[in-house]
Order: structure tokens, then C-alpha cells, then sequence
């Protein structure tokens, strides 16, 4: 075990989740040093002025040549080129690791950059900074160690209160792939074709309650983040990119067997899909959900009679994984909170008896969502090809334009959905 009093921990990045881990990891007793770009220096310093414990350097030098464990805690899109600036500088026999969400690039710039006395353990929070890390999945990728510097990081990250699960860094990017980046996908669709529609769905009864509750929610807890939580991981990583391009197909050929009233090859369709994704063994499993829990969390006022949906976000969810041979139950260790609300909500309408019946007449006999389910495919196919052609900075431009439509919101939105959070958490 390595005493505290002998081990400096530096953070190279201090966005939310820089800050978060800075907080923590101090508060736990271990001395911290950190910094950002030069210019947000004398803000980094006045913020942490109440945490004796970190230190604010001025940059990544003077971090990397003073921390026994460093932490780059940037943009996917940035850790080459910041890497090579700073990497060379790193202390002799220190452990260096990163937090993006998407390994492979981050793996490939610490050997292209570090020097080869330095060990590489990186990790990955599976989760936002707003969430309490107690509990939630922490990937810990054991890449160029010795046993002393993975003994080092498991002691320094264990005071998170995390599920450790240790895997490779290629085990990492195929799991949050399969996990994350479709999730996101359908969730930013939704507010694309919200916006288009020039609609807040919690002021629209057809959007309230229920399953609804959930979708609302966590498409505005989505758009409350940085851009670049989600853009990393969408288009640097190959999985990544497959998936969202099948959720796309899968998107546009439902809604095209929806349009043409072909209700037999829907059905067919569907519950294909359905005994693909959900074996007799997990639909003998309890729901992950329950209504009285659903119905709970609403940003409108609650209609008097529900409406019906299509759903044809989650019906193009199970379609997806159907069509890749995805068992999204597989990755449940090293799920995030919102993919396994989302996981929740689909095997809800999958496993209710008689919703499914009901949502397949729905989309091929009301045509009251119509307008919102053609913004919705337009929105899947443009932002598969967003990620497909590597376009960092059109993913930023029509996040931050859907995010600033939705961003009267955001407050009432996160306290709403970090209490939802917690209560479904408990339930499950």
C-alpha cells in the first residue's frame, strides 16, 4: 500500500469530469496537482482555494513532472496532440492513464509519446459528473504495468466507492459502443426533431407520462453536457460508427413499413427482433421498471388519459441490436446510468403485456405522430452521417444549436432526472 503522504496525483484537464475526480481524490487524502490551458489558471486557483489539497499548476509540464500518477482527463479529439506536448515531460517512473471514452486513440498517443520507463493504467468512469460514483461501473485498463502501478491506481481510485471491472482497452471501446453510442444517438435525435418541430414535448400531452418520462428527461439531460462527452466517443470509435449507422437503416426502414400501413411485416419484424434481444431467460426476469416509477418524474402536468405512441425510437433500439446480434444484457457491468434506463424502458414496452400490440397498431393506424416520426428519421440519418464522415466540428455546431433551443430547461431538467436517477436505481 502506498502511503498518501509520498504519492502525488496530477490531472491533466480540469473540465467537470477533471474537477470531480480533483474533488474527490483529495477529499479521500492524497495530494493533488492539476491544471488546464494557461488561460483559465487564476480562475482554476480561486475555485479550489477551499481544497487545500489541490494544488493548480500552471500547466501540463509542471504536472507531469511532479505526479506519480497523471491522469489526462481531455477531449478523445485532443489527447494526441496533447500528449505529444506534454508526455515527454512526464517523471521518470510514473503510471499515466486517461479518461475519454474512447481507448484506442488514447492508447495509441501514450506509446507514441511517453517514455518507455513510464507505466500506462487508464480507466474510465462509466458515468457523468453529476452522478454520484458510488456503485457505478469504473473500467480500469491494466495497458504497460507492473503489479505496483495497478495496485497503485486500484488504492488511489478505490475512495470513488465504484464497481471496478478491469478489461483491455479494446474490450472497452466494443462495450461502450455497444452500450453508449446508439443510446446517444437516439436520444439526440429525439431533441433534433423536438427542435425542428419547434416543440418542448413536456408542454405536448402525447409526451408525458410513462415511458415518456424517461425519454424527456434523459434527452435533456443529453443536451446539458459538453458537445464533446458525446462526439469522441461516436466518431473516433469503429464500433461506434457501425452502430449508429444501423440504428439509421433500422430508423428508416420501420418508419417506411409504418407510412405504407404493412402491419404484418412490421409485427413479423419486431418480434424477430424482440426473441433475438430478449431470451427466455431474461424475459423471466422481473421488469426494471414499474409504472408507479415511471410515472413519477414528469416536467408537464400529467394528462388525463394517456396517449398512445409508436415508439419508434425504441423499436428501432431492439431492431438495431437484433441486427448486429447485440444482447444488451451481456454489458451490464459496465453499463451507464442512462443506458440502463434506456435498456429499462424498451424491455418495459417489450415485455408489457399488450403494449407492444397496441404500439404496432398505433404506428400503422395513427398518423397523429407523423410529422415528429419523419423529423426523427431525418435526424437519425443526418447524425449517422455526421459520425460517419469524422466531422468534429458539425457534430458541435448542431448539438450546441439543439442545445440552446432546450436550455431554459436544463435546471429543472437535471434536479428531475438526478432524482429519477436515484429513485429507479434503487428499485432495480
Amino acid at each position: 500500500m502506498a502511503r498518501m503522504d509520498e504519492i502525488t496525483v496530477g490531472i491533466i484537464g480540469m473540465g467537470e469530469m477533471g474537477k470531480m475526480y480533483a474533488r474527490r481524490i483529495s477529499a479521500a487524502g492524497w495530494k493533488v496537482i492539476a491544471c488546464d490551458r494557461p488561460s483559465k489558471y487564476a480562475e482554476l486557483k480561486q475555485e479550489f482555494s477551499d481544497c487545500p489539497k489541490v494544488q493548480i499548476l500552471l500547466d501540463g509540464h509542471r504536472v507531469s513532472r511532479l505526479g506519480d500518477y497523471i491522469i489526462y482527463s481531455v477531449e478523445a479529439e485532443a489527447i494526441d496532440s496533447i500528449v505529444a506536448l506534454y508526455g515527454p515531460s512526464t517523471k521518470q517512473g510514473a503510471v499515466v492513464g486517461g479518461q475519454t471514452s474512447c481507448k484506442a486513440p488514447e492508447l495509441a498517443a501514450f506509446e507514441k509519446h511517453l517514455p518507455e520507463d513510464v507505466d500506462i493504467v487508464s480507466c474510465h468512469s462509466l458515468h457523468g459528473p453529476k452522478v454520484d460514483p458510488k456503485g457505478q461501473p469504473l473500467v480500469q485498463i491494466n495497458h504497460r504495468a507492473s503489479p505496483r502501478s495497478v495496485g497503485l491506481v486500484r488504492q488511489i481510485l478505490s475512495c470513488f466507492g465504484s464497481k471496478r471491472v478491469e478489461i483491455s482497452g479494446e474490450e472497452h471501446d466494443h462495450i461502450t459502443a455497444d452500450t453508449q453510442a446508439v443510446t446517444h444517438a437516439a436520444f439526440l435525435s429525439m431533441g433534433t426533431a423536438w427542435c425542428a418541430n419547434d416543440q418542448f414535448p413536456w408542454e405536448t400531452d402525447r409526451y408525458i407520462g410513462g415511458i415518456e418520462n424517461v425519454k424527456v428527461n434523459l434527452m435533456l439531460r443529453i443536451y446539458s453536457n459538453k458537445w464533446h462527452v458525446y462526439a469522441g466517443l461516436a466518431i473516433l470509435n469503429p464500433w461506434a460508427k457501425i452502430q449508429i449507422k444501423q440504428y439509421a437503416a433500422s430508423v428508416t426502414e420501420l418508419f417506411k413499413l409504418m407510412l405504407g400501413g404493412e402491419r404484418d411485416k412490421l409485427e413479423k419484424r419486431i418480434k424477430a427482433a424482440a426473441s433475438t434481444v430478449f431470451t427466455p431467460q431474461e424475459r423471466e426476469e422481473r421488469l426494471l421498471l414499474s409504472d408507479e416509477v415511471l410515472d413519477r418524474f414528469s416536467l408537464g402536468k400529467p394528462p388525463k388519459e394517456k396517449k398512445r405512441n409508436n415508439h419508434l425510437a425504441l423499436l428501432a433500439m431492439v431492431d438495431c441490436w437484433s441486427e448486429l446480434q447485440i444482447v444488451p444484457y451481456d454489458h451490464m457491468i459496465c453499463s451507464t446510468p442512462l443506458f440502463r434506463l434506456w435498456l429499462g424502458v424498451t424491455q418495459y414496452l417489450f415485455r408489457k403485456p399488450g403494449l407492444l400490440d397496441e404500439v404496432l397498431t398505433t404506428a400503422v393506424e395513427d398518423h397523429s405522430f407523423r410529422r415528429d416520426d419523419l423529423e426523427f428519421t431525418f435526424a437519425a440519418r443526418a447524425w449517422s452521417e455526421c459520425v460517419s464522415f469524422g466531422d468534429f466540428q458539425s457534430y458541435r455546431d448542431r448539438f450546441e444549436r439543439i442545445q440552446e433551443y432546450f436550455k431554459p430547461r436544463f435546471p429543472e431538467a437535471t434536479r428531475v432526472g438526478n432524482e429519477m436517477i436515484n429513485v429507479i436505481f434503487e428499485s432495480m
